[in-house]
């Protein structure tokens, strides 16, 4: 099982500059080694491949029959089975070239019957990652636990009605923090799948945010306890499966989080596939979380916004990708957290190597992301723009403004002072014309 070759014909994936647009099994642009603004590729993109659709990911929708057939899955979610995508994913991450994956519990064990048995081939199986993680040098970007997919969390894990579930799903958490250790894992997400409501007849909102706050608190108590060194990542998503999750956005996560005090504990994990959902721009949870010191990670992927659900496809638009590393470079970096491919190839795409192919375009586009958004900040044309229209809140009555010392009466003042404000163009279409200029 270990000697098996499963990618067969594709060697370690090359560095390409100048390469012809037919050649789609070499970067063009992904560098790992160039330097940029003082870090390299590989640290300012730390690319992570997800477990769960590439190596799990059998093509099926809610139209249609699995199409995605692997040499390492038999049909049978057995420990054999397991242990076979273990060795597969490590040959994929090598080839690739990528320093780490990312993994919910259930992807690399099945569950059993039992919370027992779960946790025993949990166990076993990761006693096999280390090993291949510390032959290959590949690390945990994060891992967390699907509290989403069994029938018990059909109505939540830790916004549940029944506080039984709620235990089931702490103690889940429990053994997930314990492998996160034991693997190295520099983060841990919770995405709360189920954490809604379909319904506001049946739901008591403040009991079922009190409950998640202090399933989030047990949490925080027990990675402390056993001496986990790693960043909790919060991930939002405003629907889907539930007809309103209450980690909606960036903003409404930030807000929950400082209501109940767990902000120093947490950080955003960002996928602008789910910032869609909610209405906005691709890139604003990003900016948001940023704005606030809490962009921790980004599940990197997009979306079909025509569709109006959750898509996961891999990101090949430039723009976003630059405007994604804008924010990224401008707050330093993100470590520990990374770029994680949350994204599947489609189900018409059935040869394995449109698994490489998907993660090369997909790591080229955000180098050349990396590369724009390095030259926007070095040329600083547009950071000046935004400062110039600021300009107002550097000095007199704005600058009290900005540092929170003014009051009504000299708002007031200033107006009978100084009359009705100038119109000021927001000039939309120049910034916009710039953007384009360096994509």
């Amino acid at each position: 099982m270990a000697d098996e070759e499963y990618f067969r014909g594709i060697s370690k994936i090359p560095y390409v500059a100048g390469a012809g647009a037919g050649n789609v099994l070499g970067f063009k642009y992904y560098n790992a080694q160039e330097v940029l603004l003082g870090k390299t590729m590989e640290d300012w993109l730390s690319f992570s491949v997800c477990y769960w659709h590439t190596f799990r990911g059998t093509g099926a929708d809610p139209f249609g029959f699995p199409t995605l057939c692997r040499p390492w899955d038999d049909g049978k979610d057995s420990m054999e089975t397991a242990k076979r995508r273990m060795h597969a994913a490590f040959e994929f991450f090598t080839k690739l070239g990528v320093k780490y994956y990312t993994f919910h519990d259930r992807d690399v064990a099945p569950e059993g019957s039992t919370l027992e048995e779960s946790n025993r081939n949990l166990v076993e199986i990761t006693d096999l990652a280390l090993q291949l993680q510390k032959k290959t040098g590949i690390r945990v970007l994060w891992v967390t636990c699907n509290l989403f997919a069994h029938p018990r969390y059909m109505n939540g894990a830790a916004t549940n009605p029944d506080s039984h579930v709620l235990a089931y799903a702490g103690a889940q958490v429990k053994k997930g923090l314990e492998i996160a250790k034991k693997l190295g894992a520099e983060n841990f997400v919770f995405w709360g799948g189920r954490e809604g409501y379909l319904t506001l007849h049946n739901t008591d909102v403040a009991a079922e945010l009190r409950h998640m706050a202090n399933f989030f608190k047990m949490a925080v108590a027990y990675k402390e306890k056993i001496g986990l060194k790693c960043q909790f990542l919060i991930e939002p998503k405003p629907k889907e499966p539930c007809r309103h999750q209450y980690d909606y956005d960036a903003m409404s996560v930030i807000g929950f989080l400082k209501h109940f005090g767990l902000d120093s504990h947490f950080k955003l994990n960002i996928e602008p596939n789910h910032t869609t959902l909610a209405g906005h721009s691709y890139e604003h949870d990003i900016v948001v979380a940023s704005a606030f010191g809490m962009l921790g990670s980004v599940d990197s992927n997009t979306g079909s916004p025509d569709l109006g659900w959750d898509t996961d496809q891999f990101p090949m638009d430039i723009k976003n990708t630059t405007m994604v590393m804008k924010s990224i470079v401008e707050q330093g970096g993100l470590q520990p957290g990374g770029l994680n491919f949350d994204a599947k190839v489609r189900r018409e795409s059935t040869d394995l190597e449109d698994l490489f192919i998907a993660h090369i375009g997909a790591m080229d586009a955000f180098a050349r992301g990396l590369r724009n958004a390095v030259k926007i900040i070095e040329e600083g044309v547009i950071a000046q723009m935004v400062k110039e229209r600021y300009l107002s809140f550097s000095t007199g009555i704005g600058q009290k403004v900005e540092e929170g010392t003014a009051t009504l009466e000299e708002l007031e003042e200033f107006t009978m002072r100084n009359g009705e404000p100038k119109i000021t163009s927001g000039k939309q279409e120049k910034y916009e014309s710039i953007i384009n200029h360096y994509l």
